[in-house]
Parts: C-alpha cells; structure tokens; sequence
C-alpha cells in the first residue's frame, strides 16, 4: 500500500528523494473514533452513563472505526452493539479532536446524530443506556468534553 502511495505521489510530480528522505512531515497515530446522538422530535436524545475507566461519565455512543471499515458503517455497527438499536439517515455533525492525553495518539472523533432507529434498546457492558433531555444533563457526571459535544450534535 505505501509503495503505491508512493508511486502515485511520484507521477503526480512529488519529488521522489524528497518522499523518501524528508522526516520533517512525521505524525503522530491517529485513532478514528465515532460518536452518534439518536434524538426525538420532544427534546430528548440517548447517552451512555459509560462506566469503563478510560472514558467515564455521561456520553454519546460510539466507539473505534476498524481497519477497512466505512466511518457510516462503523457508527451502524457501534450503534446496534452500544444500544442495540438499527440507526439509519445517519447525519455527519463535524467532529472533535484530542493531542493532550499523554499516549502520543492523536484521537479524531467524527460526530453523527439520527432520528431514525428501530429495535429494543438495550445497555452494554461499557454502560447504561437512555434517553434524557438539555435539562437532565448536570444531574450526571460527565464524560471529557461532553458539553462541546452535545452542542456539536444538537
């Protein structure tokens, strides 16, 4: 896959000892995450109050986008796992970032919201699922840049 890479990048008029020897362009690892708000017409929207240690508090589904995999697809997949609900007419709502977690990984998360789901909704190992509404919101702890999130999706 690189060499190919590399050798579009050399027709495409790239200098190729440029490619080759130029260490200045080194990134850190990025891990693509997807995080998906399902909402209803009366205000309230589902979060996860996620229990696992690395991501605590009240948050939105989601989860890794696997290697090969569609970004739309993963948020069906994580969706129906976290929640067991089929989602669909999914909405990209932007996305947020993190450097500063010490791992030396950059963490993209891409946002998504629906209104368009069936299936029983069912909590997961990672936490409880439910709907709630804007004003439910502090009477739970809160996963890192909850708020910056929920107002991205709403």
């Amino acid at each position: 896959m690189k060499e190919r890479m590399l050798n579009n990048m050399i027709q495409n008029g790239v200098n190729k000892d440029f490619v080759k020897k130029d260490k200045s362009h080194k990134q850190k690892v990025t891990k693509l995450t997807i995080m998906c708000m399902v909402y209803n017409d009366d205000g309230s929207f589902l979060v996860e109050n996620r229990v696992k240690k690395d991501w605590p508090g009240l948050t939105f589904p989601g989860g890794h986008v696997e290697d090969e995999e569609l970004i739309e697809d993963a948020v069906i997949r994580e969706m129906k796992e976290e929640t067991g609900l089929d989602v669909s007419n999914i909405e990209p709502r932007g996305y947020i970032e993190w450097n500063e977690f010490g791992d030396d990984v950059r963490h993209l998360a891409m946002l998504f919201r629906t209104k368009t789901y069936k299936g029983k909704l069912t909590s997961s190992k990672e936490g409880n699922i439910f709907f709630i509404k804007e004003n439910e919101i502090e009477k739970y702890p809160l996963s890192n840049d909850f708020l910056a999130i929920y107002n991205k999706l709403k």
